[in-house]
Order: C-alpha cells, then sequence, then structure tokens
C-alpha cells in the first residue's frame, strides 16, 4: 500500500449533502447515500462548485434537449472543486491532494447530470485531476477553459476573429485567442457584460460594419443566429458553434451557397484539454481572474441558482461548500 492511501476509503453507508433538481424548477439540498468506494476510486470534499449558465439552466428549466442520462431527480454540476480524503490503493492519488471534479455518478438511484453538487463525491482517481492549490476557487473555471480549449485546437481550425457573446465562456476563448497571437473582436449588446477586455475589442454588433470574419466562433445559445453569422463572413469562413443550444438551429440556404460557409460544432472537451488549460494557468498564462463575480455558501443553493440564471450582472457563481457538514 502506498503511504497517504487507504485500502478501505468510504464505508457502504457514507453520505453526503447534495443538490438535487427533483424536477424543473424545483431544488433542494438533501443528504444522499453515496455508492462504496473502491480500491480504484477517491473520496473528494468538494471546497466549491461552480453554476453552469448553460447546460445547467437548460435542466432548471426543463428545456435540456435529449441528452445521454437525463432524467429527474439529478445531481447537477461539473465544475467541482475539492480535497481527497481518502484514496483506493489503485486510484493514483494522495490523501489530501487539491483536484478538479467534472461530476461524479455516486448517487444511486439519484442521477448524476452531471452529478458535481454536493459536498462529497465519490469518482474513478482518473476523473479526478490534481491542481495546485493557489488556484483556489478559481479552478471551478477549468472545465470552460478546456471547453475554450477543445474549440481553438481542432484539427485545422481558425483562431477566431469574431467571437459571439461575452460571458465567461467567451472571455475565456477570447483570452486563450490572445496567447495564441489573433485579436479578435467580440459582440456584446449587454453594456454591463462589454468590460473586462484585455488585448482585444468589444463592441456592440449593431456598431460593426464588417463581412469579412474568416471565422466566427458563436457562445451565445441563440438557435436563431446563423443568418446573422452568414451575412458577416469572408468567402469560405468558418462558424463554429460552439455554445449550447435548446431548438433546432437552421438558415437561408442561398446566403450561405454563396459564400461556402462551413460549420463546425465544437464537442465536448477531452481530459487533454483539462490538461493543457490547467498548466497554462498555473504557468500565468492564462488569466482566470475577474470571471466569478458571486459566490454563496451551498446552503443558500436555491437563491444562488436564481442569481446565476437571472441577473445579468452574474458572470460566474459559485457555491462554497467548506461550512458544510
Amino acid at each position: 500500500m502506498q503511504p497517504g492511501t487507504s485500502s478501505n476509503p468510504s464505508s457502504p453507508h457514507a453520505s453526503a449533502l447534495a443538490i438535487v433538481l427533483r424536477q424543473p424548477q424545483q431544488l433542494e439540498m438533501v443528504r444522499v447515500d453515496l455508492n462504496e468506494a473502491g480500491d480504484d476510486d477517491v473520496v473528494v470534499d468538494i471546497d466549491w462548485s461552480g453554476i453552469s449558465t448553460g447546460t445547467e439552466k437548460l435542466l432548471w428549466s426543463g428545456r435540456m434537449p435529449p441528452f445521454p442520462g437525463l432524467g429527474y431527480p439529478l445531481v447537477p454540476g461539473y465544475e467541482s472543486v475539492g480535497r481527497i480524503r481518502s484514496a483506493g490503493t489503485r486510484s493514483g492519488h494522495r490523501v489530501g491532494e487539491h483536484v478538479f471534479v467534472p461530476g461524479a455518478r455516486c448517487f444511486g438511484p439519484i442521477r448524476g447530470l452531471f452529478g458535481g453538487a454536493a459536498s462529497r463525491l465519490v469518482v474513478p482517481g482518473a476523473r479526478a485531476i490534481q491542481i495546485d492549490v493557489d488556484l483556489g476557487e478559481r479552478a471551478v473555471l477549468l472545465a470552460l477553459a478546456a471547453t475554450a480549449h477543445h474549440c481553438l485546437s481542432a484539427e485545422g481550425a481558425r483562431l477566431p476573429d469574431l467571437i459571439v457573446g461575452h460571458g465567461v465562456l467567451g472571455r475565456l476563448l477570447a483570452r486563450l485567442a490572445v496567447h495564441a497571437g489573433a485579436t479578435p473582436v467580440v459582440w456584446e449588446q449587454d453594456p454591463q457584460r462589454a468590460t473586462g477586455a484585455v488585448g482585444y475589442t468589444v463592441i456592440d454588433p449593431a456598431a460593426d460594419s464588417r463581412r469579412d470574419y474568416r471565422a466566427i466562433y458563436d457562445v451565445s445559445g441563440d438557435s436563431n443566429i446563423l443568418d446573422q453569422l452568414i451575412a458577416r463572413q469572408a468567402a469560405g469562413g468558418e462558424i463554429v458553434l460552439a455554445g449550447f443550444y435548446s431548438e433546432p438551429l437552421n438558415f437561408a440556404f442561398a446566403p450561405a451557397f454563396m459564400r461556402e460557409t462551413r460549420l463546425r460544432v465544437a464537442a465536448e472537451w477531452r481530459e487533454a484539454d483539462l490538461l493543457a488549460v490547467r498548466d497554462l494557468a498555473a504557468r500565468g498564462e492564462l488569466s482566470l481572474d475577474g470571471l466569478i463575480t458571486h459566490r454563496q455558501p451551498a446552503a443558500s443553493a436555491d437563491s444562488a441558482y436564481r442569481t446565476a440564471f437571472d441577473d445579468r450582472s452574474c458572470l460566474k457563481m459559485i457555491l462554497d461548500w467548506r461550512a458544510t457538514a
């Protein structure tokens, strides 16, 4: 047995407090039993978890399109950060490590979609990514940073010269693009969200007359935006759908035909993307500062979720689990 590990990391009756969506817009915090941890697993005490204004808002509203594992009741969340309290002998981890966990499925009959919003998680060791303790609460942003990295690192991808939306994902896309040598324009209609740009320009689309964008990255989630973006493309340009869309997308064929439009859907990030942005952040090459705007104790989850989804001044809401027994 390795030092600092346990061959019996949790009992069959270990429990946690978890955010449970019973049905759309019906949220509560309840104590749930956790699956027994095995020799390949780690048990993580969560310090912070993030609230996603994309997928989690769709789960909250009941507008999530058909998705593997979808069903209620469920535990949401895929942006959790904590410390390993016990580690199986084959987990590859040690007690005390700080890790990022992109969700879990450890709640018995309650679905984990995506299963990160709980005070304690049991996950395979391979799902727990060791992080620098100095990242603190900012580490909840690694999943969105990995999403942005995945968009930009696809084979043959062009760096964006237009990004649509200046929320957290749009800002991370812009920061990574600037790090790679690009100088993108970002569209944002909301004056509250137009601030905070470093190395790129944020403008209202109504004030932009350009129609020569070669690579447009849309993170708006607006299912009706394609015609507007196609009209701003250069011939042979690419539109990357990097948001999450609840409704079918459509577009007028003739303008797309004239421009020979290319569409690319950015898939879910991979572990390599997460490791890449973790290392960029650790080296100071990717700033995660200024993106978390709101914090609430986990016990106030109901109001926290409503603020995250309804308050336009809220870029990122995190739940603080450290005082949760």
